[in-house]
């Protein structure tokens, strides 16, 4: 199973991104996707989860602002981020627990600056 992120970029203050993470593999049990982040000098924390069960979780620090989101189909998993703030600068990473291992994607540059 490899996870595939992507969406980041260079947005203002108050913008929005979209990223997506799409696992490819054979997938025969998934229990749930998280979003995490890593800023500079920081450490990696848990933004979001959605699970099996459509269930959701969301650090205090982005409810309101993010939206988790899944295309069951496309073995996809988005990540909808407005009203962005420059301390969402860092960045995103994907990870899947499925048949009970986790896997990780490579990540993808989120960066909020005038």
């Amino acid at each position: 199973v490899q996870l595939q992120a992507s969406g980041g970029g260079l947005v203002q203050p108050g913008g929005s991104l979209r990223l997506s993470c799409t696992a490819s593999g054979n997938i025969f049990s998934f229990n749930y996707m998280d979003w995490y982040r890593e800023a500079p000098g920081q450490q990696r924390e848990l933004v979001t989860r959605i699970t099996n069960g459509g269930g959701t979780y969301y650090v205090d620090s982005v409810k309101g602002r993010f939206t988790i989101s899944r295309d069951i189909a496309i073995n996809t998993v988005y990540l909808q981020m407005n009203s962005l703030k420059p301390e969402d600068t860092a960045r995103y990473f994907c990870r899947l627990l499925a048949d009970g291992r986790f896997y990780w994607g490579q990540g993808t540059e989120v960066t909020v600056a005038s």
